[in-house]
This record gives C-alpha cells, structure tokens and sequence, in this order.
C-alpha cells in the first residue's frame, strides 16, 4: 500500500497545482488581448476617428522646443520637469496638415496650456496660422485670460474673444538677474573669473550688485528690437499703430481706472479683443458653426495631441524612399561628450553630423541651433564635424531658432549659409573662465587645507585651497587664445576682416535683424526656408525631410517616464516664499547649470546666460 504524503505536503502541492491553472489561464487571456489589439490595431483607421466638419482645437500642452528634453533629478526636486514639451516642428505640422485637411472646417485656438516659448518660435506659429486662415478656414482664439505669448498667437485669429472676467496682459521684454557679490562675501566665498570682450557679461551676477552700464546697454538694444517686432505684429493683425501697443502697457493703470477696473471691457474698447464671452456661450457658438459632437454635449472637433497621433504615419510616409534634406537639432547647453536630448555633447552631436554625412539619401544638411552656448573645446569639436561634411560635398545650412549665441554661434560660422528669424538672439562673441574657491568659508568653519605636492601646479583645482597664481596665469593666457581663435574662425568663414569682427564681437549680444545688417548671417527666415536653401544647394526639386534623432534607450525612457511621474508629485519651490523661486531658476538653473554639471570648470566657456531668458 503506497504511503500518503503528510497533510501539509499535500495542501502545498494542492496549491500549487492551483497557482500553474490560474498562471496558465491569465497568460492566455493577455496572449488572446495582444491577438485583439494587434488586430483592432491593423483594422484601425485613423481618418475615421473625428467627423467631418470638425474644428480642430488647438491647444499644444506645455513649452514649445525644438527638442525634448531629458530631466535631471535636480530639475524634478525644483518643479522644473512639471512642464510637458511640444515640439515646434509637431505644432507647425498639425496646422499645415489640417489646413489642407478637407474634414476639418475651423480652428478653435486655445492657448491656456501653453508654456514657456520664445517669441521667435511663436512667430513661426503665427506664419502657419496664417497659412491656414490663406485657405478660408477661419480661426477663432478663445480664452479666459491672454498672457503676452498666449496674446501674440490669438491675434493671428479672425476673431478674438476673452472671458467676461479675463484680461489681455501684456509686459515687454526685460532681463532682470539676482546679483550675488554680498551674499558671497558673506559667505567669504570667492569666485574667480577670467574673460574677454568688453559686454561678456556672464558672470556680472557673482562679481556685482548690479548690471554694468555696457550690459544694459547690449541688452536693451536687441530687446528693443525683439518688443519693436512684437508690436508690429500685433498692430498689423489688429488693424491700429505699434505705438498704441506701449500706450496700453505704460498706461495700464490709468486705463483701468477709466474703465472701473474693469480689464476686458479695456481690451474690447482698446481693440485688442472682438467679444466678450463666456465658456457656455463660446461653445454654443461653436456648435452653431460646425455643429454637436455625437454626444451632443459639445462642438464637433478634435484635439491637438490626437490630430498628431492620427496624421503622423502619414508624414513619415512622405520621407520615405526620396532624396532627403536631412535636419538635425542642437538645442541646450553645449557640453563635452555624450550627452542626452535637451542638451549638446560635442560626441553625440558630431556623431548625427557624420551619420547625416555617411548616409548615401540625404543630400544636404540643416542645423536648427537653439543654445546659448557652452564649452568652447566642444563648439569647436562640432564646427570641425561641420567642415568634415561640407568637404564630402553635403552643404550645410544652419538656421537659428530663438537664440545661438556664443559657443551656439561659434558653430553656425561653420556652415555653408546661416539663416535667422529677425528676433533670433545671437553673437556674443566673447570668451571667459571661472572658479570658485571655498578656503575662507572653510577657515570661518574651522577646517583648514594643508598638504604636500611634487609641484607647484599640484592641487591647483582644489576649491578648498587659495586660487593658485600658476593656474590663474595659465586660464588667462587659454582665454585670450580662445577669444583669438573665435575672432579668427568668424573672419575666416564670414569673409569679414579682424578689425571688423573684433568692433562687433567683445561678447556682445545681436538680434538676428542687427546680424544680418553686420555680416553674421547671411539671410532672415525660419527653418522652411533654411531647408529649401538647403535644398536648393543640391539642386533638389522634389524631397522628402528626415529628422536625424539618437533613439532614447530603454533606461532613458524608463528614467524620463519615472522623473515625469516623481514631478507631479512634488512640490516646486513656486511654493516658497518671496523671490526664492526666481532666484533659483535665473541663478542655480541658468548660471550654475553649465559650471556646476560640466566636468570643465577650469575650461574656456563661451557661453550667454542672458540669452537663455530669451528662449
């Protein structure tokens, strides 16, 4: 007689024969819910997926950029990676998409999502906008309240209306940074600083209380050039003079005092808007323009997102199997090595430039430069990557987005032809070098640095030591043989003579209009026409573009996904009390970024900290 297994055995193997049926079963049913999405995905038409007659809502989510970018840790503790991206090129595509897209009737634009943008990526928005409205689709801008960006959009509309209780609030333009010479004394910390040009004024913030008489004068002088083509704008879509614009900022108080504070009755009176409605009353507009959705809850349309989902196959179809203009976007801080979206690395960069070189379909180049600069080794590595690619016979096109400025421009001069928007902030020609020492600080604390070395150089980046003299003569010499060689690279590849380039170098910042009239670029457009410059270089009628992109990997995009879900869920020093939020995102983010994640601090850096308030 075969022997029982004791009870306890037998309940385990019970259960987990019970475990494999249940495994096996929810396996199955995921394999049979894979079979029906790949098929419900084959049998998926995406033109069927929004009516006809429909308006298509435009509501891009987040800061318009030319690239996404990867989050530090740092910017998920700050709030920074709260924001979403949208990219430029998506924005532009989903308006001439739908422009010729026979079953949408209209465009509702709604801009209360939008984010950062600068005004050069807005006016390339506002030049498919008015694309569209070419057909005979109208467009109708409608919000609770317009801030400055959001405005300058809305005016490309037939009618504009705003919220009964909402506003029209428009500023100008001003650069305005924290200086920190007193807190560091207090601190007894000491940042050296080694430059060249006479408006570099990068580092101002750590050695003044205050703006220097010359940056003020760099700064206003393009920004003028920046609100003057804001106001044009908005005066010749709104039908009445530029200077009325400044009459209704300057004025602001006064007139709404006149009009008992009342700030969208000032906007209807003033002309900025065409109405006053509310939510309920624009929707039932709407639906009398273009009719109830199936549920008859609201106006036909679709949204943005889901349009770009819905016609993206059809755009990457276009590229495929033709000669190509290929397009590669170098946006952010210009660092050494590899580097992740949202910023430039000297390898990774170089390595789309070469892979754009090596491909036998891409016929011409574009370099859409967004960046206020960086390490000067790594601008030059990449200008050089550039010259390798002009010499195997692919021309290179640069075009300038909101800003390239600095090391930015140092790699624009390397290209067959240099295209900017007229509020494109560049130049910046200049060169400079910091490092802080933190020996004072320490001794206040008590801790003192003592040792030995084999030679006089020895320890000399040791930021817990005084500034060694060596070291400090050896920068000032590498910065000023940095400044030449820009100098230099400029007047060789602008055809300009030295004496010319040096007058309007010195680190000074240029709009793209002023640029144009000195010799820095060649001509004042966007990217469309940079790629069919490009285009036309190599003869090419009819072409197809291709984005040349690093694919994120699969730890990057688990890291992206993960940083986005870790923002959400913390609080961004917005919270905080008085200007600590600003001081952290115009000093830590955009002054220390490049010193503090770049492994050369004792490296030249040609770089505009003021331009990145411009982007």
């Amino acid at each position: 007689m075969e022997k029982k297994a004791p009870l306890p055995l037998r309940w385990l193997r019970a259960f987990w024969y019970l475990l494999t049926a249940v495994r096996n079963v929810v396996f199955n049913l995921l394999f049979l819910l894979l079979l029906l999405g790949a098929l419900l995905l084959w049998l998926y038409s995406p033109q069927d997926q929004y009516p006809q007659g429909a308006a298509l809502m435009f509501n891009p989510d987040g800061d318009i950029v030319e690239q996404h970018s990867e989050p530090f840790l740092t910017d998920t503790i700050s709030g920074r990676s709260v924001s979403q991206e949208t990219l430029l090129r998506d924005v532009i595509d989903v308006i001439d998409h739908a422009a010729a897209d026979p079953k949408i009737d209209a465009m509702v634009l709604d801009p209360k999502q939008l984010g950062a943008v600068g005004i050069s990526k807005l006016r390339d928005i506002g030049a498919a906008l008015l694309r569209f409205r070419d057909t005979g689709k109208p467009i109708i801008a409608y919000a609770d309240a317009y801030n400055q960006s959001q405005y300058l959009l809305a005016v490309h509309a037939n009618r504009v209306y705003v919220n009964p209780m909402g506003h029209v609030w428009l500023d100008g333009f001003g650069i305005y940074r924290q200086y920190l010479k007193n807190a560091l004394e207090k601190l007894s910390i000491q940042f050296h600083v080694f430059r060249v040009g006479k408006f570099k004024s990068a580092m101002e913030p750590f050695l003044r209380n205050d703006m220097s008489a010359d940056a003020k004068e760099a700064n206003l002088t393009y920004l003028n050039v920046i609100w003057q083509a804001y106001k044009n704008d908005v005066a010749s879509l709104r039908e009445f003079d530029a200077v009325d614009v400044d009459t209704y900022v300057n004025g602001f108080a006064d007139l709404l005092a006149q009009h008992d504070g009342d700030a969208a009755v000032l906007a209807l009176n003033f002309g900025l808007v065409d109405g006053l409605k509310t939510r309920d009353a624009f929707r039932n507009d709407m639906i009398e323009r273009v009719g109830k959705d199936k549920d008859d809850k609201t106006f036909k349309q679709v949204g943005f997102n889901r349009y770009m989902q819905m016609i993206r196959p059809e755009l990457e179809e276009k590229a495929a199997g033709r000669s190509r203009v290929g397009i590669i976007v170098a946006r952010g801080i210009i660092m050494d090595g590899k580097q992740p979206p949202g910023r430039i690395g000297s390898d990774s960069l170089s390595a789309l430039i070469r892979q754009a070189r090596q491909n036998e379909a891409i016929k011409s180049l574009v370099l859409r430069i967004d960046s206020g600069g960086g390490s000067a080794i790594a601008s030059e590595i990449i200008r050089q990557e550039i010259e390798l690619t002009r010499a195997a016979g692919k021309p290179v096109v640069v075009s300038m987005g909101s800003v390239a400025a600095s090391g930015g421009y140092w790699i624009a001069v390397g290209a067959d032809e240099i295209w900017a928007t007229p509020t494109t902030v560049t130049g910046s020609i200049g060169i400079f070098a910091a490092f802080p020492t933190f020996d004072q600080s320490l001794q206040s604390l008590g801790i003192n640095s003592d040792g030995v070395g084999t030679t006089r150089l020895a320890g000399a980046f040791d930021p817990a030591r005084p500034l060694n003299p060596l070291m400090a003569g050896a920068i000032e010499h590498t910065i000023r043989r940095g400044y030449r060689r820009f100098i230099s690279r400029v007047s060789e590849e602008r055809n300009l003579p030295s004496e010319t380039v040096e007058k309007i170098a010195q680190g000074r910042i240029w709009s793209g209009e002023n640029a144009l009239a000195i010799g820095l670029v060649d001509h004042l457009g966007g990217l469309d026409e940079a790629i069919e410059a490009a285009a036309r270089r190599v003869d090419l009628d009819e072409y197809g573009i291709e984005y040349i992109e690093t694919p994120l990997s699969t730890r990057q995009l688990l890291l992206h996904r993960l940083l986005r879900f870790f923002s959400v869920s913390t609080a961004p020093p917005a919270m905080l009390p008085g200007t600590l939020p600003a001081l952290y995102e115009h000093v830590v983010e955009n002054d220390l970024t490049l010193l503090l994640r770049s492994n050369e601090l004792h490296s030249p850096l040609a770089y505009c900290f003021s331009c990145g308030l411009l982007q």
